[in-house]
């Protein structure tokens, strides 16, 4: 039996990250694909508090929310390194993930599953987060330099995800036109040979997402 246990689901950029993290690293774990609408016992075990994937367990001890898991994975195991080393690039690769997730991600969804005054106002905030990100993407390959990076990880959603929820829904608030440093990053990271591995297959998310849209669950 593996040491080390991720629970997910196939379809969650949160799982992804947490996938990732651990190959970068080279650590070898047993991955169990969680039906969410039908949760295991053993899942509920390890996860009876917030009942969400990722579920990371090492050594039988369930480490919970993929930003807690990606940190412990950077500091359990050697390897290339998630966060920088230094201790002020390490505290802004923090809020730059924080800020990729609160400023842009959530509210980037947000505006593709609602509609009318609320899809106006979560657009309107996604593209104000939009624009300071464009910025500090400006003439770099990745977020974390020449490689790959927490940000990178954690923006996993803005690359895959969003532009194939944005065609399903037909509204784009994030284009190529409007934010070019954003889309090139995103080709540069969907194309990295590390993360094609890793990553879903963008058909099968298109017809996952179609699917929850026409029936209004993500399950």
């Amino acid at each position: 039996m593996s040491e080390v246990k991720l629970f997910g689901a196939w379809f969650s950029p949160y799982v992804k990250r947490v996938e990732m993290s651990l190959n970068l690293k080279g650590v070898e774990y047993e991955y169990i694909e969680e039906d969410l609408e039908n949760k295991s016992p053993l899942f509920l075990q390890y996860n009876p508090i917030t009942k969400l994937v990722p579920v990371l367990v090492h050594n039988g001890k369930p480490i919970f929310e993929s930003s807690v898991i990606l940190e412990y994975i950077d500091e359990t195991w050697e390897g290339p390194s998630i966060f920088p080393k230094d201790p002020y690039d390490r505290a802004m690769s923090r809020f730059w993930a924080k800020f990729v997730e609160d400023k842009c991600s959530d509210l980037l969804w947000k505006a593709c599953w609602s509609a009318g005054e609320e899809r106006e106002k979560a657009a309107k905030e996604a593209e104000e987060g939009l624009k300071i990100l464009e910025n500090e993407i400006k003439d770099k390959k990745f977020f974390g330099g020449d490689n790959i990076g927490l940000v990178d990880l954690v923006a996993n959603y803005i690359a895959l995800w969003n532009p194939i929820l944005q065609d399903v829904v037909g509204f784009h608030p994030l284009t190529q036109d409007k934010f070019p440093n954003i889309s090139k990053w995103a080709d540069e990271f969907c194309n990295d040979s590390f993360v094609e591995k890793y990553m879903p297959e963008k058909e099968k998310v298109r017809l996952w997402l179609k699917r929850a849209v026409e029936t209004g669950s993500l399950y």
